[in-house]
């Protein structure tokens, strides 16, 4: 289970961000995980990884600059579907997006050739955005294999994902864009420190969006405790580990800060990584 809102934009006013990202990810505390940092084997890639026996190098969410384009790529889970036999590892869909910068991983190409191959993997929704030249709008493309389908939304408006189809979304999802939205609407122009302080505050909410007859159908013993933006499911080890914002600004100043459990007790140690990288200015 994991959670994603987002205002992509090429063309930002003045002060203001060509990315706003918000996002939690769900899983189980004591999975292996890198926490976000510059990949040592692409480094104009930024993100967390995965270092599950069997899952290793696969990531959740990660950012990328290269020719003159940022492609960020977020994958959720869909919850409630059944699991293909021998299904193949997700986590590498972000990263083989992320990292390479020629024709075959744009957006287009992409999510393209993967639409034709998703149904070998389990349930997924498969977030990618590209931002490239101030003259051309920014893509955003929602991928999901359960039934296979690519859908495209709009630069500059405000969108929230979670772990189920994007027309049926879960009510903290709904509730959450809404927030989210009035955020970006307050704080959009304001400084880092002030917008990722109201977005860390989004995340880590608590309050349980219950009843949901969405979450209710697709996840009959876990929904309640599912239904929070932080999830605690303390009798599984399970919740909300990681809290990650990203802002790229005009000029092309990213900064990724993340909270995640230092351990496996979310009311114990959490860490904070803040990376700053400025990238070249896109033509």
């Amino acid at each position: 289970m994991c959670v994603i809102f987002f205002c992509a934009d090429s063309n930002p006013q003045v002060g203001g961000y060509k990315l706003i990202l918000a996002s939690n990810r769900d899983e189980f505390f004591a999975r292996a995980t890198q926490s976000a940092a510059k990949w040592a084997n692409a480094e104009h890639v930024y993100g967390g990884i995965d270092l599950e026996p069997g899952r290793e190098g696969g990531t959740w969410l990660a950012i990328g600059h290269s020719a003159g384009f940022f492609k960020v790529g977020a994958l959720l889970n869909l919850t409630g579907e059944p699991k293909p036999r021998d299904a193949v590892g997700r986590g590498m869909i972000v990263a083989d997006f992320v990292t390479q910068a020629d024709e075959e991983h744009s957006i287009q190409n992409y999510n393209q050739t993967l639409l034709k191959d998703c149904t070998k993997y389990s349930a997924f929704n498969f977030v990618s955005i590209e931002i490239g030249s101030s003259s051309l709008p920014a893509r955003v493309e929602l991928l999901s294999n359960v039934p296979p389908t690519l859908e495209e939304f709009r630069n500059g408006e405000c969108y929230g994902f979670g772990n189920s189809l994007p027309h049926t979304p879960f009510e903290k999802v709904r509730h959450g864009q809404q927030q989210f939205e009035a955020i970006v609407k307050e704080h959009g122009g304001s400084s880092v420190q002030t917008l990722s302080a109201h977005l860390m505050q989004l995340l880590r909410n608590k309050h349980k969006f219950w009843p949901d007859a969405e979450l209710k159908r697709r996840a009959p013993n876990w929904g309640e405790g599912l239904s929070a933006l932080n999830v605690h499911i303390e009798d599984h080890a399970y919740g909300s580990r990681t809290h990650t914002v990203i802002l790229v600004d005009s000029h092309n100043k990213m900064h990724f800060i993340e909270e995640t459990m230092a351990g496996v007790d979310p009311q114990g140690e959490w860490s904070r990584t803040h990376i700053e990288k400025n990238f070249q200015q896109s033509v």
